[in-house]
């Protein structure tokens, strides 16, 4: 089979959703069978985030106006099924089968586009999601349409989006644990160290007796600032949090910060880190953490999955998607409710609850792994070319 990818979407100066997935889901995708993938590019660069033996093409850009003649360009090529992680790929004239990807629906609500686009884009990022109409030619131009949860692919059949079938092919966390400096058990002498990632595994060890007997003193948010995020409820949470620290650890822009900073309660500490690496985010997640967020609307919850995968509990709004990710690996509080958000952290200080909740978040995180999510997309790639799975 001549499968290809389209890698256009992977970030060459800092992942954000979608790059993450793209690149991720691909690097899994090609361990399946690297002899018949092919990763469609814009920029070498992108290069550096697929694995060193690909295959690849250099194709115009997804931003490109050439983007609705995609397919016409692609035909020459003769692949057998193409896989987008987004839906905007040109499938006019196409003679491949198509599998396209639509994350969530939250611009739907929240009409604000990615700030990374440019301003003619942005526009009709804009017009696109006024109505289903576009979203509903997109989607029926292929010949499958991934999502990367249950709860999407519920909201995509209710607003009947799509006449083609609809598969979960999910998002799954990375594992940060490999990114901690490896410590070798009192038992272990100095000279043999040995990886956190089976003792992050074991709900015992995943905190000791010290820390477990400890309240949790940093708070982490992962994610961007733009309004629907909640993070305003994060901050107004922390009159009831004293002597913790909020850390915030996105980009921001100079006026959002400004806007935030005003609301910080009287006396407590809220770090604005302006961006970290992810060795910086596993250090922070396993220093006596907790990973939190306010928001009001999601399409996964990325760090909320990481968050879990690496043994560090959850306070969330309570919705379904969040429900879908963490299972019991959380708790949940009402949306813009900061002082329930505050309850709920301190409820973590208990270190029964707390190990509990640690517990039940490794265990539900063992269903999502970029390993099943390729075998997912490649037994899907095999039904459409017709081939034995």
């Amino acid at each position: 089979m001549r499968f290809f990818f389209d890698a256009r979407y992977i970030r060459t100066d800092f992942h954000d959703g979608i790059s993450r997935y793209s690149a991720q889901l691909a690097a899994a995708v090609h361990a399946q069978s690297p002899d018949e993938v092919t990763f469609l590019i814009h920029n070498e660069r992108q290069l550096e985030h697929l694995p060193k033996d690909a295959k690849w093409l250099l194709f115009h850009s997804n931003e490109s106006a050439l983007e609705p003649i995609a397919a016409v360009k692609l035909n020459k090529y003769r692949p057998d099924v193409v896989f987008s992680p987004l839906q905007t790929i040109g499938t006019t004239g196409r003679k491949f089968k198509a599998i396209v990807t639509l994350h969530d629906l939250i611009y739907y609500r929240h009409r604000k586009p990615p700030t990374h686009l440019n301003p003619l884009l942005r526009a009709g990022w804009r017009a696109y999601h006024l109505t289903y109409g576009p979203q509903r030619l997109a989607l029926n131009g292929a010949d499958v349409v991934a999502t990367v949860s249950e709860t999407t692919k519920q909201e995509i059949l209710a607003h009947k989006l799509t006449k083609r079938p609809v598969v979960v092919i999910p998002n799954a966390p990375n594992d940060l644990a490999a990114l901690l400096p490896a410590t070798p058990p009192i038992s272990t002498p100095p000279t043999e160290p040995v990886s956190l990632t089976p003792i992050l595994a074991q709900t015992a060890a995943a905190t000791s007796a010290h820390d477990a007997a400890e309240r949790i003193q940093n708070l982490v948010y992962m994610g961007s600032f733009m309004p629907y995020k909640g993070v305003e409820t994060l901050i107004a949470g922390m009159a009831d949090l004293p002597g913790r620290t909020l850390h915030l650890l996105s980009r921001i822009s100079a006026e959002r910060r400004r806007e935030l900073e005003s609301g910080i309660p009287a006396g407590a500490d809220v770090v604005f880190h302006e961006g970290v690496s992810d060795e910086e985010y596993a250090r922070l997640l396993a220093d006596n953490a907790v990973l939190v967020t306010a928001s009001l609307d999601e399409g996964y919850g990325l760090p909320l999955a990481e968050a879990l995968a690496l043994g560090t509990p959850a306070v969330v709004t309570d919705l379904a998607i969040f429900h879908e990710v963490a299972g019991d690996g959380a708790r949940y509080f009402a949306k813009q409710d900061a002082r329930e958000f505050a309850a709920q952290v301190r409820a973590l200080d208990d270190p029964k609850v707390r190990a509990d909740t640690i517990a039940a978040g490794h265990q539900h995180m063992e269903r999502f792994t970029w390993e099943r999510s390729a075998r997912i997309l490649w037994e899907t790639a095999r039904s459409l070319a017709n081939l034995p799975g």
